[in-house]
């Protein structure tokens, strides 16, 4: 392993904390953690340039004129500039409302052409959920898309369905997020579990996840907070190439 990475994973494992400082998103920051490494992300902050796309449905966004820049793509971007000095971070969202899953993945090549992300993080499951698509088929359009990613030089990160107590009890995601973490783990894709985060704010009052449809204020604290703890997911991934590397080195 170059030096040069040496030293930036170094670096992380001391500042992945600090993303979680003074932060009260801090109650749910035990629910977020990586299962697997993220390679491609750790060769690229070792170049000085990440690049992350995030695809998906609308829910990356928020509504107004400042919807955008206080969605959590933005706080992701401005954490992880903060957390790399040195290295241009660049977060583009290609968001479309009510995306499925298999119409996202026809947009892929274009995406992986047009900013060749070393990290891709994916939302999605409500739209199949809503339209009825077989969580079957979601499951394979997941595997078949990973590999694109994959076989493009992108880490991916996978989010799944927001928790709202008006849509849980007459929405069923179920069949949706378990597809969701089962081809994480046949994948080594880690998985940004944004349902149970925002379930754990919810039980503990950190937000009002209802006033949150209505309030842009408290629907940007909650954004604030999810790019907050999806840095500090992908700054662990990083961190973990590493002890990877180490383990290899110590056999």
């Amino acid at each position: 392993m170059r030096p040069i990475v040496v030293a930036v994973l170094c670096a992380l494992s001391a500042s992945v904390a600090v993303a979680k400082e003074g932060n009260e998103c801090i109650i749910a920051a035990g629910t977020v953690a990586p299962d697997f490494a993220l390679p491609n992300v750790a060769r690229a902050i070792a170049k000085n340039k990440l690049d992350i796309a995030v695809i998906g449905s609308a829910s990356s966004e928020l509504n107004g004129p400042a919807g955008t820049n206080i969605a959590y793509p933005t706080w992701l971007e401005k954490t992880l500039r903060g957390l790399l000095p040195g290295v241009t971070v660049k977060v583009t969202t290609y968001a479309r409302a009510r995306d499925t899953a298999s119409e996202m993945e026809a947009k892929l090549a274009r995406i992986i052409s047009e900013s060749a992300p070393a990290l891709v993080v994916w939302q999605t499951g409500t739209a199949d959920a809503l339209l009825g698509v077989a969580a079957e088929d979601f499951q394979t359009t997941l595997e078949e898309a990973v590999d694109k990613l994959h076989s493009g030089g992108a880490d991916v990160v996978f989010m799944n369905m927001q928790f709202s107590p008006r849509t849980d009890a007459v929405l069923s995601t179920e069949p949706y997020s378990e597809a969701l973490r089962w081809v994480g783990l046949e994948r080594a894709v880690n998985l940004f579990d944004r349902q149970a985060v925002m379930r754990q704010w919810d039980e503990l009052g950190t937000f009002d996840l209802l006033a949150a449809t209505k309030s842009l204020d408290t629907a940007a604290k909650v954004h604030d907070c999810i790019g907050r703890l999806l840095a500090d997911l992908v700054l662990q991934g990083v961190a973990a190439v590493g002890d990877e590397n180490r383990e290899k080195t110590s056999q």
